[in-house]
């Protein structure tokens, strides 16, 4: 079958995570929807907004052609299978998915009125690749496809990635150890070729077990409980608790205390501080004592701010979500259930949401602009630390992720020095 992960126009609703980010590619119970299609056997292409195509194509993942050319359609005569690309990453879910695919029937799933999944037969008229997601919409409504009953999630929302980790890791992580290699070196603790437990370390796995990837390293003294997953060549620093549902990107530093949270690839906590039910997306880097809090005084449950509009999550423990490239300076402390937007760099308190590409520091009445020159270099420095290239699409597309971003500058509730 010929396997789109497509962009809805809802992809925008989840900024800061989605300005520089493929939807297909959020992390969610240790896998991206991209990643996890390619596990269980197919090779997806992708329909994303066009600031995201050159960048994933030189990451090597396949993008639909902006010429509206039929390449997509990598298997000819095969069923068209279109896939939201907010579907949650857990694997029960995407082998309902690809079951339903298989069947080749043509019909569609709908959740509160968004297509979730459509199946379309072999004939079926070319994709409109080169338009916007409203075309993509308007396409399907023209297909009259009957409906399907088979049970999906949708990422809805920035804190919705925290809401379905926990189930996703838990299934995500029994599917890494049925069809993975791993050594089991303790009761639970299953490690990858090159992966290293520290000594003096304590596990507990009675609730998951513990996963490291290959290369990944534990430091000593380490506290750890599951379920939890540590990417490949990811490194946990000495005295570090990692425990109840944390997924760590690869090539990444962690240090303090983590709980039930998402870390995006080479993100840096390397230092002393807790985080807590939130989302870190790639390249940020947390000061020596960024704590954020994710609990309410009153026990309530957490109301998220998105684009001025308030959207009650439901959920008691809400922590931060935190766009890619965004950095803390020593000591910040963020409140519950705020978002830091892509490439801002944060001092003191974070008491409100943060737009991207500013400097926060409102304790002492400035917020100001974050120039993306500052950015560019800063990018370049990171890169290199880490032995990455960075190529020209890098630099095009962080800038276009701050012309993307202009009108958050300009409605954060209180004027810019600029």
């Amino acid at each position: 079958m010929n396997i789109v992960l497509f962009e809805d126009e809802q992809v925008t609703q989840l900024y800061p995570i989605t300005i520089g980010r493929a939807a297909a590619r959020i992390t969610c119970g240790s896998f991206t929807l991209w990643e996890l299609c390619q596990e269980l056997g197919e090779r997806p292409t992708c329909l994303v907004r066009p600031h995201l195509r050159e960048t994933l194509t030189a990451d090597d993942v396949a993008v639909a052609p902006a010429d509206g050319s039929k390449e997509y359609r990598s298997r000819p005569g095969a069923p068209l299978v279109l896939i939201n690309a907010r579907l949650v990453p857990n694997v029960a879910v995407v082998e309902r998915v690809l079951a339903a695919a298989r069947l080749g029937k043509p019909g569609a799933v709908t959740i509160d009125g968004v297509t979730a999944l459509a199946i379309l037969p072999a004939n079926a008229p070319p994709l409109p690749v080169d338009a916007a997601a409203a075309d993509v919409t308007n396409y399907l409504a023209l297909q009259n496809l009957p409906p399907l009953t088979v049970d999906l999630l949708l990422i809805q929302y920035p804190h919705d990635v925290i809401r379905h980790h926990p189930a996703a890791l838990a299934e995500n992580l029994s599917w890494r150890l049925k069809h993975k290699k791993y050594n089991e070196i303790a009761d639970g603790v299953f490690v990858a070729e090159g992966a290293k437990l520290g000594q003096y370390c304590v596990t507990e796995t009675d609730r998951g077990p513990i996963v490291l990837e290959a290369g990944a390293s534990i430091g000593p003294y380490c506290f750890l409980r599951g379920p939890a997953h540590v990417g490949r060549n990811a490194r946990v620093i000495e005295q570090a608790a990692i425990k109840d549902g944390v997924s760590i990107g690869h090539t990444t530093k962690i240090g303090g205390e983590v709980e039930g949270s998402v870390i995006e690839a080479y993100t840096n906590k390397q230092h002393h501080g807790f985080m807590g039910h939130s989302y870190l997306g790639s390249w940020v880097n947390l000061g020596a004592g960024t704590c954020n809090s994710d609990l309410k005084n009153t026990y309530g449950t957490v109301n998220m701010e998105y684009a001025g509009r308030k959207v009650p999550t439901g959920m008691q423990f809400v922590g931060a979500i935190i766009g890619d490239y965004a950095k803390t300076a020593i000591n910040t402390g963020i409140f519950t259930g705020k978002t830091i937007g892509a490439c801002s760099m944060v001092y003191g308190f974070v008491t409100t949401n943060v737009p991207s590409f500013v400097n926060y520091a409102r304790l002492f009445g400035q917020v100001t602009e974050a120039g993306v020159d500052v950015m560019t270099s800063t990018q370049a420095r990171m890169f290199a630390r880490r032995n990455v290239t960075q190529r020209p699409c890098d630099i095009r597309l962080l800038h276009d992720m701050y012309e993307l971003t202009r009108h958050e500058r300009q409605l954060a509730g209180e004027p810019l020095s600029l």
